[in-house]
């Protein structure tokens, strides 16, 4: 099975970046199922259900979100109805929605999708490490491929669950630093893993904002209000080939293509 896991979608410059390439870039890598992280996709901060939906119109399958998914307050009462976006699943279990889902490839291949939130310099959510621990037996009842998308700031815990999950689940994609890193690889009993997939979105920013906006910040210490850059444009992410006999990955691969015209949205387009 092969499956293209998209790196953080950020605003509607990132949702651009998605529609001109997703179809493109399908009919030379012809994968199976598609998974994006979209908890910035509106606005740069947080998700609407029009976004779901939009996205899930641009040909992905299913979305992740992470800290922010709470950050609209339309998409509270919508976690409970969508069967397409998942919150993080150590979320306390009265928070609205699910964090881990099994969905379905064309052919009818059942593919799972477990969620997580790291707790360093994030969040106190529950540990991570415990509700995997919890989670990935019974999903593995459901389907032999498993994916995790593990939402974590540093680098030692996203690996250290990495390693905890080697061998019982298909991959680990870590998100939320908007930085892809080049660490892609198959663990010691067959797990995929990278640190981070990346961004979708501006790549002449700092992690998608407009790069004058946070030098300024810096500089001063003076709160701003973060926009959405404009500029040239990415979708970063990786293709995972696993088999669907054991679960297990065969390969994971890097992307990274750029829109060939920049994105020029104004201000007030580019915080939808």
């Amino acid at each position: 099975m092969k499956i293209l896991f998209i790196g953080d979608i950020i605003g509607k410059p990132g949702r651009r970046a998605v529609k001109e390439v997703l179809s493109k870039l399908r009919a030379d890598k012809k994968w199976d199922f598609c998974i994006a992280n979209a908890e910035n996709a509106a606005s740069g901060i947080g998700i609407t259900p029009p976004v779901v939906e939009e996205l899930i119109g641009y040909g992905i399958n299913a979305i992740t979100s992470g800290n922010h998914v709470f950050k609209k307050k339309e998409i509270v009462e919508y976690l409970d109805k969508t069967e397409y976006l998942l919150r993080p699943a150590n979320y306390p279990p009265l928070a609205p929605g699910r964090g881990e889902g099994v969905f379905r490839t064309s052919s009818g291949e059942p593919i799972a999708i477990l969620h997580l939130l790291g707790r360093v310099f994030m969040d106190q959510v529950d540990c991570p490490f415990q509700t995997a621990e919890r989670l990935v037996d019974a999903l593995r009842q459901k389907a032999k491929v498993i994916v995790v998308d593990f939402h974590a700031e540093a680098t030692s815990e996203k690996q250290a669950i990495g390693w905890f999950l080697d061998g019982r689940v298909s991959a680990v994609i870590g998100t939320h630093t908007h930085v892809q890193t080049a660490d892609e690889r198959i663990l010691s009993k067959g797990t995929a893993y990278i640190t981070d997939a990346g961004m979708t979105g501006p790549i002449d920013s700092v992690i998608g904002v407009d790069k004058d906006i946070v030098i300024n910040k810096f500089l001063t210490r003076v709160p701003q209000k973060f926009i959405v850059a404009n500029g040239r444009l990415e979708l970063q992410g990786v293709i995972l080939d696993v088999d669907s006999q054991n679960g297990m990955g065969r390969s994971i691969e890097r992307i990274k293509v750029a829109l060939e015209e920049p994105c020029k949205d104004d201000i007030e387009n580019r915080c939808k």
